[in-house]
């Protein structure tokens, strides 16, 4: 053994430093003003070997800086490296950061919308962005050494994930991969299949936090007049009645609690003192419409008072905000889970008189709010809530969800990340959003709404959410607080906080438009085998155990849900069959006469005249008006007629004020001479209308009610068959039948959920592939894949002699082989979610006469999804008769065939067509205002923004991909109307 101190030794170590001396990553640690971390020194080195790297490590642990040292090893060799990142947002932010870094010229940034310096060395892009090269061959490909992909645990997203397997299986073997990942507790899982079709692959994982995390409660303070100062963890009050308290006992480690860690005795007395309330909510008054809290419904729905639970009191948003202002515990992150709820927050601390800024600040902000909104339109502001906003924004309060505008919320960020702007009340997507570290994570509850039901937080949620508490070279400590609330249980907050349960799932599945270009590219054989390196048939392969496990349980389950729903008077099963048939017809027939309600509201709209004397029987307009002009042409909701009220007021009375309808209940004179501008002639206008009022109450002069319309429901035979179906069941009169009801809905959900799980166990080995080949059949179906080779060029059928049976082999050969027909060829270029349908739209002819605004519109059906179903029946511009209403019934017919065929190939079905953004597209491509475009909706401003954008990522694919010159240059036209205002100048 060698002496460490021999002459060998020393000279050993000294040409191991000279060797380290010379390497990229001493170069690279020169550049930056911090040393590296271990896990980063590991991965970095493993980089410069010339493997792959899979980076998982927490929030803010500086992952980001494995991706940029491939980004500097690639300058350094004269090579491309491509950081990708799956939100454009990010992709922004990256480029900015880079550019600073290695000057403009080497840096570029591609986001699908936007194209900056594409041919430099080293490009931020999309995810999807580099999807599209790889299928389409770019040329940008060429020199390609590295490849970032941030946020990679993305491919778990439902939507959005399969892009990420694509790029990962499809990159060229030469290019190395680095992975950057949220911690997943399945890293080593998702290194393995790296290594499987990547190559040789370093799996890097770091557990440790860079800035510890404490673990609090704010409960309501019992003594909420007091207002002591003290330290960060003093144990009293604070103004605004709230106490910050320690979720562990004293002798825990929180960066290390371990298994079942004691909770703080303290918190516990604090709950046992709490003040209790029936009134007080997270926003500090309760009650409906207040953000308060919802309660607690018992058995059979029955609210509950929260008295009669023993319910503690919520500290308010704005006293929350003020107790960690007190302990010194801002900037923070204030996670409500509720659009609603987000903007309710900033109006409470707006009324609750809340000033986080000095005046110093307050003018840094205001500076940076004009700067930012220049470029928006003064007519957009009232309808964008600026002044609101800006003022809440001055005084260091912010929402940040995906309704706002983009450059709102890019705003926020910026002066989030500047230190100017103290809390702000963000939704979950700010989670897996851009770089917005705060010094305090506060969780308003536990519990949150996942579109369909209320659901727990999961560890994974609760890592994930308080990973952003803590910011790296600035705080000591960062700080996850739980605001108390009805139901909080403290050993339970402990169990999510101390577990590091995060699993990656694979999302992948075969594409109609990823099908054609694997067949096009290495045909159907090869295609399958590359879809069976797939992450999600790597995990099918590892996971049918728990699958099959899972199925069991819920296979007893289901049989105790049978049991509790059993019924001795006749089949319980078929009784709620008819319950569903029954809901489902009920609410066909309720749209239904909402469509016909809306056409009647219209017409008497269009019968108008100047002089009627109008009753609105409800709705904002309620009352009597009389008409000053019709309003033709006014918009593509109907006639907009002048109206004077009766406390003369000019207004503009459109049918959503008239929800009820109107009616025509007398006739005044209008002067020729009248000018409603007049105050004089406005007073005896009403003063004529109050007399034509009062003629009317004379007896039998007052027209009488309209007689009320028969609900659609009373006259539809199949309702009232089904009803009577219903009612002639033996179990129909059973006095548990209620009970028997709802045990039948949950062995309904179960059971859907049971058939999935025992569909994806039968179908484990070579699950993909299978997929595959039925999105082939359905393709073949269609005429986008044919069989035979590209030289044969025929059909099986047309290689066979009739006669001689000659051909028969080459026939079978060519049977398993496909080939891409000219119809294929441009669904290769149409990457939207439904492309099937998007195609056949566009080679059926579907949209052809359709001028721009009309062509935005049908396209908005192909990417919107509403967030609630409202049940109400859109309006389609044009009436239910014109050009764009003919060509939507013709989408929808498509969508119903593809559907079936769907269906009849196994396939999950394509997404049911929402009609939900077609008037709004279409008034905005039309030109009109934002104010116009959003008023009597339910679509916030950023959502209609996002959705604008989808829109334009579709009509710019059709702008390539479309069959016919003109279809392409209507969509060239319907991009230019979309990408206006608020569309263009927004940068995500």
């Amino acid at each position: 053994m060698t002496d460490a101190s021999s002459p060998a030794a020393r000279y050993a170590a000294s040409r191991a430093r000279q060797q380290a001396s010379r390497t990229q990553l001493a170069d690279f640690r020169e550049i930056l003003d911090f040393p590296l971390d271990p896990f980063q020194e590991q991965a970095c080195q493993s980089l410069e070997e010339g493997r792959g790297v899979l980076v998982a490590a927490p929030t803010g642990a500086g992952k980001t800086v494995v991706g940029e040292f491939a980004v500097h090893l690639a300058l350094a060799g004269g090579r491309k490296a491509f950081y990708t990142t799956p939100i454009k947002a990010l992709s922004n932010q990256k480029y900015a950061d880079l550019a600073r870094r290695y000057g403009p010229d080497d840096v570029g940034l591609l986001t699908g919308d936007t194209t900056l310096n594409g041919d430099a060395p080293v490009v931020v892009m999309t995810t999807e962005v580099l999807r599209n090269m790889l299928y389409a061959g770019s040329p940008t490909l060429d020199g390609l050494a590295f490849v970032v992909m941030d946020e990679v645990h993305y491919l778990a997203d439902r939507f959005r994930g399969p892009v990420w397997e694509e790029v990962i299986i499809h990159l060229p073997d030469d290019v190395q991969l680095v992975s950057l990942s949220a911690t997943v507790s399945n890293a080593e899982e998702f290194g393995d299949w790296l290594e499987m079709v990547r190559g040789d692959t370093a799996v890097v994982v770091s557990e440790r936090r860079p800035v510890p995390l404490w673990q609090h409660v704010l409960v309501a303070s019992a003594n909420p007049t007091a207002n002591p100062a003290g330290p960060v963890h003093a144990r009293g009050p604070h103004v605004g009645g709230a106490d910050l308290l320690d979720l562990y006992a004293g002798h825990v480690d929180p960066t290390n609690p371990g298994v079942n860690p004691p909770i703080n005795p303290d918190l516990l007395a604090a709950f046992r003192a709490a003040p209790r309330t029936g009134a007080s909510g997270p926003g500090g008054r309760g009650g409906p419409g207040r953000g308060g809290d919802r309660g607690y419904r018992g058995r059979g729905g029955r609210r509950v008072h929260p008295d009669r639970l023993g319910a503690r009191r919520t500290p308010a948003r704005f006293a929350v905000v003020d107790s960690l202002d007190a302990d010194a515990l801002l900037p923070a992150i204030y996670f409500v889970f509720s659009r609603a709820g987000c903007e309710g927050a900033v109006a409470q601390c707006l009324t609750a008189g809340l000033r986080l800024t000095s005046p110093a600040e307050e003018a840094q902000i205001r500076s940076v709010v004009e700067e930012r909104s220049a470029a928006i339109p003064p007519e957009d502001l009232d309808v964008l809530g600026y002044w609101t906003w800006a003022e809440a924004l001055a005084r260091g309060v912010a929402a940040h969800h995906a309704g706002m505008l983009p450059v709102f919320k890019e705003t926020v960020e910026q002066l989030f990340s500047r230190g100017l702007v103290k809390v702000v009340f963000a939704t979950e997507t700010l989670a897996l959003g851009i770089n917005m570290p705060a010094r305090s994570v506060v969780l308003e509850k536990l519990v949150k709404w996942d579109g369909t039901a209320h659901v727990d937080v999961t560890p994974g949620e609760y890592t994930q959410l308080t990973g952003r508490a803590g910011r790296r070279g600035i705080d000591v400590e960062g700080h996850a607080v739980v605001v108390d609330h009805a139901g909080l249980d403290p050993v339970h907050l402990a169990g999510l906080a101390s577990k590091r349960l995060y699993p990656l799932r694979s999302s992948f599945r075969p594409t109609y438009n990823m099908a054609v270009n694997l067949v096009a590219q290495v045909g159907r054989d090869r295609a399958r085998e590359v879809l069976e390196t797939s992450f999600a048939q790597f995990q099918a392969d590892r996971g049918v155990v728990g699958l099959a496990k899972q199925a069991q349980a819920h296979a007893e389950a289901l049989e105790g849900y049978a049991q509790a729903m059993t019924c001795d008077r006749g089949d319980f099963t078929q009784y709620a069959g008819l319950r569903r048939r029954i809901a489902a017809r009920e609410k066909d027939l309720s749209r239904a006469a909402s469509r016909t309600r809306r056409a009647e509201v219209v017409a008497a709209f269009e019968r108008l005249r100047p002089g009627d004397v109008v009753e609105v029987p409800s709705g904002r307009r309620a009352g009597y008006v009389v008409v000053l002009e019709r309003g033709e042409g006014a918009g593509f909701d109907g006639p907009r007629p002048t109206v004077l009220t009766q406390d003369r007021q000019v207004k503009k009375l459109t049918v959503a004020d008239a929800p009820g309808g109107i009616r025509t209940v007398a006739t005044v004179r209008i002067p020729k001479t009248f000018n409603p501008r007049v105050p004089a002639q406005r007073r005896d206008l009403a003063s004529s209308l109050r007399n034509a009022l009062g003629a009317l109450d004379e007896p039998g002069q007052r027209p009488g009610k309209a007689p009320r319309a028969r609900a659609a429901a009373a006259d539809d035979a199949e309702l009232s068959r089904l009803r009577a179906q219903l009612r002639e069941h033996p179990c129909h009169g059973c006095p548990d039948r209620e009970d028997h009801a709802r045990w039948a809905e949950r062995w309904e959900k179960l059971k859907k959920e049971h058939d999935q799980i025992v569909r994806r166990v039968q179908g484990r080995t070579g699950s993909i592939a299978t997929l595959f080949d039925r999105t082939c059949d359905v393709l073949r179906t269609l005429g986008y894949l044919r069989d035979g080779s590209p030289a044969e060029g025929g059909t099986v059928g047309e290689l066979v002699d009739a006669e001689t049976g000659e051909g028969a082999a080459a026939a079978a050969a060519a049977g398993n082989r496909l080939t891409v027909t000219s119809d294929g060829q441009w669904l290769r270029r149409l990457y939207a979610e439904n492309d099937l349908l998007v195609a056949e739209c566009l080679r059926r002819g579907v949209w052809d006469e359709l001028d721009a605004p009309a062509l935005a519109a049908a396209v908005s059906t192909c990417v919107y999804s509403a967030r609630r179903d409202d049940g109400a029946e859109p309006y389609v511009p044009g009436g239910p008769d014109g050009r764009l209403a003919r060509a939507l019934d013709e989408t929808v017919r498509v969508w119903s065939q593809v559907d079936d065929l769907e269906r009849d190939h196994g396939l999950d079905a394509t997404g049911e067509l929402d009609l939900g953004l077609v008037a709004a597209v279409h008034r905005w491509a039309a030109g009109r205002s934002l104010d116009a475009v959003l008023r009597g909706s339910e679509i916030a401003a950023g959502d209609f923004v996002r959705w604008c954008k989808q829109v334009i990522d579709v009509l710019d694919q059709l702008a390539g991909a479309a069959p016919t010159p003109a279809l392409r240059r209507t969509a060239i036209q319907a991009i230019d109307k979309v990408r206006r205002g608020v569309v263009a100048y927004s940068s995500v």
